[in-house]
């Protein structure tokens, strides 16, 4: 899962050596915290956060086929 988010988050932003992606255990969950240059905060979140939801959507989607819970933590 941090593969693919890895991923997504690089084709969205212009500094995509600036993109971190840290896996952690919560339980059952796997929590991603996914950090980016501040100036490509906007292009990850996208407008009324639609973006954002596209991108949880699709790692979620990804995890629910290996019978995984994952939640998506965009940092600041």
């Amino acid at each position: 899962m941090k593969e693919l988010l890895e991923v997504i988050a690089k084709s969205l932003v212009e500094n995509p050596d600036e993109v971190e992606v840290t896996e952690r255990e919560s339980g059952k969950t796997l929590v991603l915290e996914l950090k980016v240059a501040p100036s490509d905060m906007g292009k990850v979140i996208g407008k009324q956060g639609r973006i954002a939801k596209a991108i949880r959507s699709v790692v979620k989607a990804a995890a629910t086929r290996e019978d995984q819970k994952v939640v998506v933590d965009i940092l600041e």
